[in-house]
């Protein structure tokens, strides 16, 4: 009997980080229900001058280190989708999510003609299809884990507060 349980116990165990990791991660539920709510001005997230690939090198670092996952965000400060995205990612309880569970580095992509060997080194060849451009990297592979979804939130507008935060919590 005794045998039996212990079995049972390491099998248990054995398979339980595998239900976890399965587990999804909720995304904080947003007091503001339309962008009119975020703070204003809305933030300018991309600094055009930055060294793109020092940055996304050491947010990788980073993200490694914390055991998070590297959220690259492609965009231009022109682009108001871009704004809304990191206007929601401002909220104070988006803010403490995102640091919990992402290593976030923007990225200036200029008129779609700036730093595009970034989203190339992923796969990801040609014209981008819109802004914001999300690349969800997994540090310790550094492969894309929301392949085909990199700009699902070029249309951020669409959306509201929450289902950008809906959005971000499923690739945790």
């Amino acid at each position: 009997m005794f045998r039996a349980l212990s079995l049972a116990t390491a099998i248990a165990l054995t398979a339980a980080p595998a239900a976890i990791a399965d587990a999804r991660v909720a995304a904080p539920r947003l007091t503001q229900t339309s962008f009119e709510q975020l703070k204003q001005p809305l933030p300018l997230p991309y600094d055009a001058s930055a060294d793109a690939t020092a940055a996304v090198a050491a947010a990788k670092a980073r993200a490694l280190r914390g055991r998070k996952k590297l959220l690259i965000d492609l965009g231009g400060n022109w682009c108001l989708d871009c704004r809304l995205l990191a206007g929601v990612m401002e909220l104070p309880a988006m803010r403490g999510f995102v640091a919990r569970h992402y290593e976030v580095v923007t990225v200036d992509i200029g008129r779609f003609d700036k730093n595009l060997a970034i989203p190339a080194h992923y796969g990801i060849k040609g014209r981008l299809a819109g802004v914001p451009a999300l690349l969800v990297v997994d540090p310790k592979t550094d492969r894309l884990v929301n392949a085909g979804r990199e700009t699902a939130l070029a249309d951020a507008r669409s959306l509201s507060p929450q289902g950008l935060a809906d959005w971000l919590a499923q690739w945790v």
